[in-house]
Parts: structure tokens; C-alpha cells; sequence
């Protein structure tokens, strides 16, 4: 137990869920307050399909941030998951943290949070993203026009991308956790297991080197899980798409696509495992994956009723 933990009522400890419209910029945050990589990051919107949980320290105080599936309209049954993962992870938070792109200001995803947000009677704070490219005239009047609804408590201004503002943001949330003791070990940063983290590492990949919709339309599973004598690791993995026209798409010619990504992923991985590892990627066609509660069990995902 560390000093920070001795004496009764010394600690604090509390949930922060981070809501926002998809491409708000919540996992390039989640990842500054930590101080590490924990949820994958790309520039298409609604890449985060589950809840990430992950864990920072701010003086005796141990915060559990929850970052949510980006909040919009859905229109399929994997996107209201999502979202109804997103709103399950606000209800059940000490605290509600609403983060806007200020460049896109009160957008239609913001005003249907917001909407929730007074539905459930719950109230948040507020975090103008982005900053570094917006006048400081525009983020004032952003600020104001939030200011005047009523059940915001206090607006934050940072850069997620940068890490400008972030360390006084997390030194308020820190003061704001409800005195208990920490639920985690100081040096533990996520809530998930390492077969999930390593499926989304790969699945990052695969949607930085992919256009349109396909990245939608595919999920990475850890099928195995092998610990070597030599300390290294063996893991394989398997890439569903839902059509078999994907298959080709993802394998590339002569399997170069697929060979390119399992580099990139293999070797974030070694940096995150500190080790060797030995990855292996399969593709297979899985037609109504979409459909398939085991799925969406596999993503953390409640399976949606129509």
C-alpha cells in the first residue's frame, strides 16, 4: 500500500465518464489524463465501440475515466449499442464530463447529449476541444452559449492532441472523487483484458488502412493467447468481415495488407508488453457477425433488441 493510501479517509476514489459526439476527440483525451495509450485513436468517426476504462493518480486521489462510444443518431443495430453502451456508462458515473470539438461548436450530436443529459437529470462539465484552432473570441461565445443551459457546472478549455489544460483538468476531477479507498493498484492503467486491448491494437490498425466502410464492417477477436518460455508471447487473432468481397480488400495483393498491419500492430504491442511478440492474423468471413450476440458479448457490448 502506498503512503498516499495510509490513513482512513485520506484517498479518494470515483468514475468520470467521458461523453461526446463521435470524433470529439474522447480517446486522444482518455489517453493524455493517463499517460498512456489505452484506447486506439484514428481520424474516422465512432471508432470506439465500447466502454474503455482506464486509471489515473492525481495526488491521494484515484480516478476510474470510463471513455464512451461517441453519441449520435444510430440507424443499425451495432451503432445502438454503442450508444446505448455510451449512455450506461454516464448513469453509472460519480461524474459526467461532456467533451465538444469547439471547431464544430453545438452540433446535432451535442444538442441530442445535451437533451439526454437534462432527460436523466444529470449535470456535467463541459470540455472545449481543439482549442489550438479556434480564436479565442468564437471559444468565449461557445463558452456563454453552453454557460446559459443550465446544467453545466464548469467549461474547461483544452487540446487533447497537444495536452494543453489537460493536467488542470485532471487536478479538478481529482478533488471532486468521493473519499474512499482506491479500487485498483497504483500501477494498474486499464480495466480490460490484455486479449481485448490486443484485438482493438490491431483493430486500430486495420481502420487506419482502410477506406469508407469497411472498417465498420469488420472486428478483431484474440483467438489465442500463448505465454513462451523464452518470456515472449504468441497471440493470434482473427479479422471478421461480413461479406466475403471484404476478404480480398483486407488481405491485399499477395497478402500484403494484412502482412503490413500485423507489423504495425506487433509492434505497438512490444512496446506495450515490453517483450517479444508473435503475432498471427487470420481473416474470415462471418456474414451476420452484426446479428450475432456472441459478438457484440466478445466487443463488452449489450446485443440490442430491435
Amino acid at each position: 500500500m502506498s503512503d498516499q493510501q495510509t490513513g482512513e479517509g485520506s484517498t479518494r476514489c470515483g468514475y468520470v465518464a467521458l461523453v461526446g459526439a463521435p470524433n470529439a476527440g474522447k480517446s486522444t483525451l482518455l489517453n493524455q489524463l493517463v499517460g498512456a495509450k489505452i484506447a486506439i485513436v484514428t481520424p474516422k468517426v465512432q471508432t470506439t465501440r465500447t466502454r474503455v476504462t482506464a486509471i489515473a493518480i492525481e495526488a491521494n486521489s484515484q480516478i476510474i475515466f470510463v471513455d464512451t462510444p461517441g453519441i449520435f443518431k444510430p440507424s443499425r443495430r451495432l451503432e445502438k449499442a454503442m450508444v446505448d453502451a455510451a449512455w450506461s456508462g454516464a448513469e453509472d458515473a460519480d461524474r459526467v464530463v461532456l467533451i465538444i470539438d469547439a471547431a464544430k461548436g453545438i452540433s446535432a450530436d451535442v444538442e441530442r447529449i445535451i437533451a439526454g443529459l437534462e432527460k436523466n437529470g444529470r449535470r456535467a462539465h463541459v470540455i472545449l476541444n481543439k482549442i489550438d484552432i479556434l480564436k479565442r473570441d468564437s471559444l468565449l461565445a461557445l463558452a456563454q452559449s453552453l454557460s446559459e443551459r443550465g446544467i453545466f457546472d464548469e467549461i474547461y478549455m483544452i487540446s487533447a492532441l497537444t495536452g494543453d489544460g489537460v493536467a488542470d483538468l485532471r487536478a479538478a476531477l481529482a478533488t471532486e472523487m468521493p473519499e474512499g479507498p482506491w479500487l485498483y493498484p497504483e500501477d494498474q492503467l486499464a480495466i480490460a483484458p490484455m486479449r481485448q486491448l490486443a484485438a482493438e491494437v490491431t483493430r486500430e490498425k486495420l481502420f487506419m488502412r482502410l477506406n469508407q466502410e469497411l472498417p465498420y464492417s469488420l472486428t478483431v477477436e484474440t483467438e489465442s493467447w500463448e505465454e513462451r518460455k523464452d518470456g515472449s508471447v504468441k497471440i493470434q487473432q482473427v479479422v471478421y468481415v461480413s461479406r466475403a468481397n471484404h476478404k480480398p480488400i483486407v488481405l491485399g495483393k499477395g497478402g500484403q495488407a494484412i502482412k503490413k498491419v500485423g507489423e504495425l500492430a506487433r509492434e505497438e504491442l512490444e512496446e506495450m508488453l515490453e517483450r517479444r511478440v508473435h503475432l498471427f492474423l487470420f481473416v474470415k468471413v462471418r456474414e451476420k457477425w452484426l446479428d450475432d450476440p456472441e459478438r457484440y458479448r466478445e466487443m463488452g457490448l449489450d446485443f440490442p433488441k430491435d
